[in-house]
Formats: structure tokens, C-alpha cells, sequence
């Protein structure tokens, strides 16, 4: 299994591990999602890119996505920062209640936003999912080299056949923890470097899409 970033300077590690099949047939399609809408709960929504107050959680019509909208994540260094400024971090603790028997798993997450990096310095989108309960944990990265000023935009995406679903007649809290870091790096110290998610209206949205699974 292979993870595709959709951006030129994006270095990322795989989602979900990874399978082998030699030989065997492809999985058959997803089913449609379930006729009823999945209720998702923020147990806790915290760090210092979504003080209290500056994020929030929404479900798609049709239930094959969330979105995370934040309006205060920025990843600085320069004049005018303070030296915590450099790193900021989200951590978005969710429970997922979804319709009797169906479960899921994230199949994507888009992350975009703005940048503004000096020659020299560069910036990094980090992200990791993982359901409680379970070993194992999937990280992504994306780095960005200097000497670039416009939006950004990244995808992460897992084939069908590696995806990690929820456990079936189980409420798992899920854990997406989110990071942008700025660094200095040869940059002159008068320069000004950030990063930040975001989005025309002046928010970050953040679609994570999902795959569904009827419970045996």
C-alpha cells in the first residue's frame, strides 16, 4: 500500500501499514454508506492550533465525510514570535457513533492551507490517526522547502484493501493528532516564516472521507 501526497514537495509515510497480495483478486467495492447519518461527539478538541472556542466538527449529508474547521492554526518564526510560535499542534479526540451494523475506517484527509516560507526555512504538516484500543497508529508527513509563498495543499490516502475499520458493535474514541512546525533554518534572522491551514473564508477545513463496512 502505497500513500500519495498531492503536493510537489510532499514526503510522507505510509497510512494504515501495509498489505500484500500477490495474486489475489481485488476487493470488491465499499457499500454505500448506511441510510442513517453517523453522530460524531468531540470528546476533547485541544492544542495550542485550536484553543477552545476556535474549532469545530461537521458531518456530510450523506455520511462519507467529516470536516474539522479550525480559524486560528498558525506555525511562525521571525520577528514579532515567540519561540513556542514555531510549533503548533491540534489533538481532536472523537467518538463516532454510526448506525447498527455498519462500520468505518478514514479511506482519505485533505488538509490546505497558506505559506509563506523565506529562502532557507522550511515547514512540515504532520498528522496520526489511531483508534483507542488498538497497537497500532498511522503517520503521515509533508515537508515543505523554503523560498515558496502560496496555498498548500496535501492528501493522504490509503488503498481499500489495507484500511483499518473501527471494531464492530464497538464505540471507539478516534485520535487524529494534526501539527504544523516552521523552522528558521538558514533563513536571516530578519525574515518572517509561517504556516498556517486555512482556507478562502478565512478557516480551516479539513475533510476526512470514509469507507463503510457491514458488520458480519
Amino acid at each position: 500500500m502505497v500513500l500519495r501526497a498531492l503536493a510537489a514537495t510532499g514526503v510522507a509515510t505510509s497510512l494504515f501499514g501495509s498489505s500484500v497480495f500477490g495474486g489475489s483478486p481485488p476487493p470488491p467495492p465499499p457499500p454505500p454508506p448506511p441510510p442513517d447519518r453517523i453522530v460524531i461527539d468531540s470528546v476533547a478538541l485541544n492544542g495550542s492550533g485550536c484553543p477552545a472556542g476556535t474549532a469545530s466538527v461537521a458531518v456530510s449529508p450523506d455520511n462519507t465525510a467529516f470536516t474539522v474547521a479550525y480559524s486560528n492554526y498558525l506555525a511562525q518564526v521571525g520577528p514579532g514570535s515567540v519561540p513556542a510560535d514555531f510549533q503548533k499542534n491540534c489533538q481532536l479526540n472523537l467518538l463516532v457513533h454510526v448506525p447498527g451494523g455498519y462500520t468505518y475506517a478514514i479511506v482519505s484527509a485533505g488538509y490546505s492551507g497558506f505559506a509563506s516560507l523565506a529562502p532557507g526555512a522550511s515547514g512540515t504538516q504532520r498528522a496520526s490517526y489511531h483508534f483507542q484500543g488498538n497497537a497500532h497508529t498511522t503517520n503521515s508527513t509533508h515537508h515543505f522547502k523554503g523560498g515558496f509563498t502560496g496555498n498548500w495543499q496535501v492528501t493522504d490516502t490509503v488503498d481499500v484493501a489495507a484500511l483499518v475499520f473501527a471494531p464492530c458493535g464497538e464505540e471507539r474514541n478516534l485520535d487524529i493528532n494534526t501539527e504544523l512546525q516552521v523552522e528558521r533554518g538558514t533563513s536571516s534572522p530578519s525574515a518572517t516564516s509561517f504556516m498556517e491551514m486555512d482556507s478562502t473564508d478565512g478557516r480551516i477545513k479539513t475533510v476526512y472521507h470514509l469507507a463503510w463496512k457491514r458488520c458480519q
